[in-house]
């Protein structure tokens, strides 16, 4: 008989659990929280912008690589992906990602100043002040950035040929009917 009680009431304790409502979520505890079951999700875009101007590139570079998967490698994700790369000092990586993109689109500045900013950061300086002023002309002069980063390039780019401490002497020589060879004087 204890055994036949003890059996209904376990059978009635996991009825009573069926209805009983779910516990609510402990939001002070250590753990993320659960999928949002509500069907609406963040563009992973809008997601990776925040978190590069937030300084978090490593968090960007993933959302970044997770719109890849839903939108493929376009034009947008493979500049954005090289934006986040130049942030984690991986210009080599975003050099490639920024050239790709261009490939696909070549009419954003955003891209071509963002492959500026890796072409000087590599010491490339006067293919960085060409793509500068590609940038400058796409987006018609209204970016102060762009502007600033043109003007960069061409004050860096002139003064790596022309030091006045150390201005040395040139003379033009012809050799043949068009063809001319700069020599230094000693």
């Amino acid at each position: 008989m204890a055994r036949r009680f003890a059996a209904v009431l376990s059978a009635a304790a996991a009825l009573a659990a069926c209805d009983a409502a779910p516990a609510p979520p402990d939001k002070s505890g250590p753990f993320a929280p659960g999928v949002a079951r509500s069907g609406q999700t963040v563009d992973p875009m809008v997601v990776g912008h925040r978190l590069v101007r937030a300084g978090e590139h490593e968090a960007a570079l993933d959302a970044f690589e997770r719109a890849a998967v839903d939108r493929g490698m376009t034009h947008d994700v493979l500049t954005a992906m090289g934006s986040a790369n130049i942030g984690l000092g991986r210009l080599g990586e975003a050099e490639r990602l920024l050239r790709r993109a261009i490939e696909r689109d070549d009419t954003a500045p955003q891209a071509w100043n963002n492959l500026g900013v890796v072409l000087m950061e590599k010491g490339e300086t006067a293919e960085a002040a060409e793509v500068f002023r590609r940038a400058f002309a796409l987006d018609n002069g209204a970016s102060t950035a762009i502007r600033d980063n043109l003007r960069l390039a061409l004050e860096k780019n002139e003064n790596s040929y022309y030091d006045d401490d150390s201005e040395q002497e040139y003379k033009l020589v012809r050799r043949g009917s068009s063809d001319f060879l700069i020599r230094q004087i000693p």
